[in-house]
């Protein structure tokens, strides 16, 4: 709770509340719920979850939560062991319990072919995302993908730039994690990542690849946005 009042704090958009797959859900709605009561009535309260069902998804909202994060992952069902049917049907979920949904092309590695990536640009805009977003994977050392590779900030940006064209979001394009040069290509929207982060090794994320709510603002205004 102490850290999402110091966010909320700082002027920010939108808080996402992110759990592991297998988290408590009843948990996470009493969290929910407590961290809603906290919030100015104009941020945004985030999940970024599991797959759940239209039930679930409507105690979401009942819980004060206003959108969720969901997406199908390249690769879906052959890098992990989910099923692209099965988050499929959480996206429905979520656009059926009338909760926004925010979505993402990621994770992009150089693997991933220009088709792939346009037919989850092409999801995104079948849903008439408002809050669109790009990432790209990062190789953490030990990790089964590490070998693979990262794909460049110039190539991230270009993605970011056709992902704006195609899905068209009215509300903010996003890429994750920050990247100034993206800010060229219409991204106009930066998250900040406070606590654990699984692309990080350092356990406060925010002094090292998270950034800091302060730091991202800072981006922002360096490109000509008026930020809060």
């Amino acid at each position: 709770m102490k850290t999402a009042k110091n966010a909320a704090s700082q002027g920010i958009d939108a808080l996402f509340l992110m759990t592991t797959a297998n988290y408590d859900m009843e948990k996470f709605l009493q969290i929910a719920q407590k961290v809603n009561s906290l919030l100015p009535e104009d941020v945004m309260l985030v999940a970024n979850i599991g797959d759940f069902d239209l039930n679930y998804a409507k105690k979401m909202k009942a819980a004060g939560i206003d959108a969720v994060y969901h997406i199908v992952r390249l690769n879906e069902g052959i890098d992990t062991d989910l099923s692209p049917e099965q988050r499929i049907a959480t996206l429905d979920a979520i656009r059926d319990a009338g909760l926004e949904l925010i979505y993402c092309v990621e994770p992009i590695g150089p693997e991933h072919t220009y088709e792939q990536i346009a037919e989850e640009m092409l999801r995104a805009r079948s849903y008439h995302v408002n809050i669109m977003a790009c990432m790209k994977r990062v190789c953490v050392p030990g990790t089964p993908l590490a070998e693979r590779g990262e794909i460049t900030d110039v190539e991230l940006t270009k993605i970011a730039a056709v992902t704006r064209l195609v899905t068209r979001p009215q509300t903010s394009m996003n890429v994750h994690e920050p990247k100034q040069m993206t800010l060229l290509a219409g991204v106009n929207q930066l998250y900040a990542e406070l606590g654990t982060n699984p692309r990080d090794r350092t356990t406060q994320t925010e002094q090292n690849r998270g950034f800091s709510i302060s730091a991202v603002k800072d981006m922002l205004r360096q490109v000509g946005y008026e930020v809060k």
